[in-house]
């Protein structure tokens, strides 16, 4: 072990090196990586000078999402506290199934889901659990949310016409779970949303009344708190009242920019969260923990055991219930993401995690500032929202990012709201300084001075098409 840790050194001071020389690496196309990189699996051992050097090459060809080129994610950065934590967590190897398995990690887990309950202001009812992600903290919230509305699901299955409700511009992985979770996709009601992207609660109250007097059930409503593409915060309060109204579950994912809770500045775009049953949100994301770090907390944690419990002799063996999370947790054998954000939050405190987030908003309004102030450019988002989208002179955004990522320049994507496409720039990082974001646009506008002309080419051939 000793002798691999020392490898990991020696890789990782390498990797580290040439990200201040490279920031970028260098792209290599789908249809090529098998031929540039020897990725093969052989039936006899290699030697451990041939195993490093593979391993260096495959190492030194991943992209490079902490470097302060790298916007292309709603993540980005390396915390070094939290990358200790992470690293800890692998050599410990503890799955947090049972305290048997895990002992004081379990510890850990649970100090760090009660302090998340008491910032949203609620009791000691609430309670939470880790998952592998936004995806899979929807998808449990959807899953208590069915069961709420009928316990009788769990034995006998899914036998009524239910429907879930979310805004037009929230995560992809809704319909993924109504599916999932027998509700069917069909059944999922996009609500639409006002000119920066928050669902609108009247349009909302419509079509729930709507459902119900055609024979539905509804049973959820999924809150979005940042928005894939502008960061918008559908508003808490206005859409809790419609859920009482209707007696429907109302979930916030948070999984982007539900780490405001730690902000007394911004914390306002979730006025209201203390009314709702369940909250996600991911610290592998605004906060900059190592992927994956996603919480998903219940204002009665009766749900988390009522929907996920299940008996294991063979498994659970010793100690009370409460110190044996398998008991509330969709997985079994499951990975210790929460001593990598314990590391970071015990270090830095409260009000250290607040500077990390308001940092990030910080960064974004230099971004918007060089933007207004520029006549080439045009702003498509607005404030209060660390995703900066604009365009450059008027260039398509989806040729402008695939050249920059194939002449290993930046990594940033691009986005659309309603009618317009342009390139989204997020300030997630919150290791990048204001200087970064300045040498962010330095680099953008002379790398379409230098290829201006291609990219004008490429734009009139795709008009032709």
């Amino acid at each position: 072990m000793e002798k691999a840790l020392a490898v990991f050194q020696s890789l990782a001071s390498d990797l580290l090196a040439d990200e201040k020389v490279n920031p970028v690496v260098d792209y290599i196309p789908a249809d090529q990586l098998f031929d540039q990189l020897d990725l093969s699996l052989v039936d006899q051992p290699i030697d451990d000078e041939t195993h490093l050097q593979k391993l260096k090459e495959l190492v030194m060809a991943s992209p490079r999402t902490a470097t302060n080129a790298f916007f292309n994610q709603l993540y980005g950065g390396r915390n070094e506290k939290a990358v200790l934590g992470e690293l800890l967590a692998v050599l410990l190897n503890n799955s947090m199934y049972t305290y048997k398995a895990a002992g004081a990690q379990v510890g850990v887990e649970k100090i760090v889901l009660r302090k998340v309950c008491e910032i949203i202001g609620w009791d000691e009812s609430a309670d939470g659990t880790f998952a592998t992600g936004g995806s899979m903290t929807n998808f449990m919230s959807m899953l208590m949310a069915r069961d709420a509305f009928n316990s009788k699901i769990r034995f006998a299955g899914v036998q009524q016409k239910m429907t879930v409700y979310t805004s037009i511009e929230s995560h992809y992985s809704i319909p993924k779970n109504a599916s999932f979770s027998g509700i069917g996709r069909n059944n999922v009601r996009y609500i639409p949303v006002n000119k920066v992207g928050e669902m609108i609660p009247s349009e909302l109250n419509k079509a729930i009344a709507k459902d119900i007097e055609d024979g539905f059930y509804p049973v959820m409503v999924n809150v979005t708190a940042g928005t894939t593409v502008l960061g918008a915060f559908d508003n808490v309060e206005e859409i809790d009242a419609v859920c009482k109204k209707h007696s429907v579950w109302i979930h916030v994912d948070g999984a982007y920019c539900g780490s405001v809770i730690f902000s007394e500045k911004y914390k306002h775009h979730l006025k209201g969260l203390e009314n709702v049953d369940s909250f996600s949100f991911n610290a592998h994301k605004m906060i900059g923990t190592p992927l994956t770090c996603s919480i998903i907390v219940v204002k009665d944690k009766k749900h988390l055991r009522d929907s996920f419990a299940n008996d294991a002799e063979y498994l659970f063996q010793t100690d009370e219930d409460e110190f044996n999370p398998g008991k509330t947790s969709l997985q079994c054998g499951r990975r210790n993401d929460a001593l990598k954000f314990w590391t970071l939050w015990k270090s830095v405190g409260t009000k250290g995690l607040e500077k990390i987030v308001d940092h990030q908003f910080d960064l974004a309004d230099t971004a918007r500032d060089y933007v207004r102030n520029h006549p080439d450019y045009q702003l498509y988002s607005y404030d209060d929202s660390i995703s900066v989208c604009f365009n450059y002179k008027n260039i398509s955004a989806k040729d402008i990012c695939t050249k920059l990522n194939e002449h290993a320049e930046l990594m940033v994507g691009y986005g659309r709201f309603q009618e317009d496409e342009f390139i989204r720039f997020v300030t997630i990082n919150a290791q990048n300084s204001h200087d970064d974001i300045l040498l962010f646009f330095k680099k953008l506008e002379n790398f379409v001075a230098e290829h201006f002309t291609e990219l004008e080419k490429d734009k009139s051939i795709c008009e032709k098409c």
